[in-house]
Parts: C-alpha cells; structure tokens; sequence
C-alpha cells in the first residue's frame, strides 16, 4: 500500500485511471489546516502536471475546454501542500492553503461557508488572529494583547488556565466549555506571537503518540 503522505511519482501518475471519464479525474480540494472542503474540480494528465509543478491548483474546465489556474484572475490562488489519490487511483485529493475566498460568489468554500464542526475551526481562529495583529484597528483586544508582547499574552494565559482548572471543579460543563474556549483563543494569540500553528502543535502530539507504547 502506497504512503498517502508521499509525493505521487511518474510511474503512479501514468497508472491512475485516466480512461474511466475520457481523460479527467474528478480533485477534491481542502483546506488542509481546517478540514473545510473548499472545491471540487477536475484535472487531466496536464493539469496535474501544471499543479505539481507549479505548486498552485490548476484545473482543465470543461466548459472552456483549456486549463485554468485557481485564482488566476482573482487573485485566490490555492497553495497545493498535497496531492493523493483514492484506493482505486480514479480520484484526487488536493490539500491547499487558500489565498482567500475559493468560491466565485465571496464564501470560503463552492459549498458555502456554513460550519460543520469540529476542532478544525481552530485554523479559522488563527486567520482571524493574524488578521487582527495586521490592522489598524486600536480597538482590537487581539491586536491590543499582541502589542503587549508574549509576556502579556502568557499571563493572560497562565490566568485562563486556572479559570478552567477552577471551573472543572466548581461550575457545569457549560461553564467548563465557556472557559476552555477562553483559553484555547488565547493560546491562538500566544501561537501567532510566537510564529507558530497548530500544524506544528499537532504534529508534536502525533509524533508522541506514534513513538509511545501502547496502554496494557
């Protein structure tokens, strides 16, 4: 079984299943920080080619009969991190980091921007941080923590961890979220001072559970 996690190799490119739907497979795009499915497109032999190389989602549109670049107008490009395939080698999974709204009509995803759930949405949470630390606004309790440096942010932070801490011992468990919620957002602030993801928090933990014995 081939690694899901490794670049796709010529040999396997010319393997997948290009006749079953006259040279096209259908791509799924997500947004591989959230989870959020963004689009769903399709590409040929060329256009993947084009995307692997160039590193940006590129697409053959069926209507227009030629290749087009995500964002190639717009400016809403989206940044490939991955490209894999199903058991059967008849689809495509695009994980990419979106430059901004993918769909035409303004929303995050061609399937609107509703929320589904789900801890994914902390990477939501992390956009909204580094917009805030980017603008003007004086306002901004995000922008107003950042300006105070880590040091603020970690007092702030040690403060949310013992609301929490009191809270699982004092309060209902709509209390305990409320206040866990608190402290998750301000570890988001902490992350961005510091020029960190989640991406990097994650994969610590992934790493730890890979190399521990498991439970007897």
């Amino acid at each position: 079984m081939r690694d899901r996690n490794a670049p796709l190799t010529a040999t396997e490119i010319a393997g997948l299943a290009w006749g079953k739907m006259d040279g096209l497979l259908p791509a799924v795009v997500q947004d591989r920080r959230s989870g959020r499915v963004l689009m769903l497109g399709y590409m040929d032999r060329e256009a993947l080619d084009a995307t692997l190389q160039s590193g940006f989602a590129t697409f053959f549109s069926r209507s227009k009969q030629r290749l087009w670049c995500k964002g190639e107008t717009s400016g809403n490009v989206l940044k490939v991190h991955a490209v894999t395939t199903d058991c059967d080698g008849d689809a495509l999974l695009v994980l990419a980091n979106p430059q901004g709204p993918t769909c035409h009509e303004g929303t995050r995803s061609c399937f609107g921007d509703a929320w589904l759930g789900g801890p994914g949405w902390l990477a939501e949470l992390s956009a909204v941080v580094a917009e805030r630390a980017a603008s003007g606004d004086e306002s901004s309790y995000t922008r107003r923590l950042l300006e105070g440096g880590p040091e603020r942010i970690a007092q702030k932070l040690g403060e949310e961890g013992v609301e929490l801490a009191l809270a699982a011992v004092t309060r209902d468990s709509a209390g305990c979220a409320e206040e866990a919620a608190d402290l998750l957002y301000h570890l988001a602030v902490l992350l961005e001072a510091r020029g960190l993801s989640w991406d990097e928090v994650v994969d610590v933990l992934r790493r730890r559970h890979e190399t521990s014995a498991p439970d007897p």
